[in-house]
């Protein structure tokens, strides 16, 4: 049932995956046409969080075992990938709204808005990650930090984000437009999202009572995902596995979700 529902759409997004392509391109023009910083914005705000969030829990209140040493790397790797994940969260629930006229008035399939926005995100984290590189090859250099083999999971983490970010998407997306309020429900959402998922800290720095519902978070595993190549005691394989099971089934309710609401959508807009 699935699969039936899956193919069609993708089929549909590969046929026009060039407009998908201008779409995306488009946006970044869109959204650094009038900055001074271009690019630079997509590092400079999790760079400078990662900066108060270290002066904060090593200065501050001294803490320990929060996260993974070097705990910039930890936190700078982290709020890069959570960025992109909340960028998504915030763009994609208002994407059929924003492009109305188009969605109403061409025959592209209309999933199409979701994913041109989760790529356009995630080009931009990947033009952030040479500020990551910067900090990695610092970190190693002092012997701070030490890469590993399990690196090969970085792009694995990639696309899992993307996957989640995508299924997340498309149900918000047709909901947002059906309900007005469901723009501040995302907020809060991603507010508590932001604290349920190890970005200033590490799992295993969580108590166990805590540890066993944080798993269940797609995005804890996928942080693990991330860090992995940095920190060899962070990856969880069951954290992994769960996070790769529930992405996928997001995914595929995402897709059935968005096909349900399609038409009350376009009467609406």
């Amino acid at each position: 049932m699935s699969g039936m529902i899956l193919v069609p759409e993708f089929k549909g997004l590969m046929a026009n995956r060039n407009v998908l392509g201008t779409l995306v391109r488009r946006d970044l023009r869109v959204r650094y046409a009038r900055s001074v910083l271009g690019y630079l914005w997509s590092v400079l705000d999790p760079l400078a969080m990662s900066l108060i969030y270290f002066l904060v829990f090593t200065l501050i209140f001294k803490a320990r075992h929060v996260g993974n040493e070097p705990y910039f790397l930890h936190l700078l790797t982290g709020l890069l990938v959570w960025q992109w994940f909340s960028l998504c969260m915030t763009e994609t629930s208002r994407a059929l709204l924003q492009e109305s006229r188009l969605v109403k008035s061409t025959n592209l399939p209309r999933e199409l808005w979701v994913v041109r926005v989760v790529l356009a995100k995630g080009v931009e984290f990947v033009l952030s990650l040479p500020i990551l590189v910067i900090f990695v090859a610092i970190y190693v250099i002092r012997g701070e930090a030490h890469l590993n083999w399990t690196l090969v999971y970085f792009p694995v983490g990639m696309v899992l984000t993307f996957i989640l970010a995508t299924g997340v998407g498309l149900i918000l997306a047709p909901i947002t437009v059906l309900v007005t309020d469901m723009a501040r429900v995302v907020r809060i959402g991603l507010r508590m999202g932001f604290y349920a998922t190890p970005i200033i800290y590490s799992v295993q720095s969580a108590p166990e009572s805590i540890r066993r519902f944080l798993i269940f978070n797609p995005m804890s595993g996928i942080m693990e995902l991330f860090r992995s190549g940095f920190f060899e005691s962070e990856l969880g394989r069951r954290a992994v596995v769960i996070s790769i099971v529930l992405s996928v089934l997001v995914f595929i309710v995402g897709t059935a979700v968005f096909k349900r609401f399609e038409a009350p959508v376009l009467k609406e807009i």
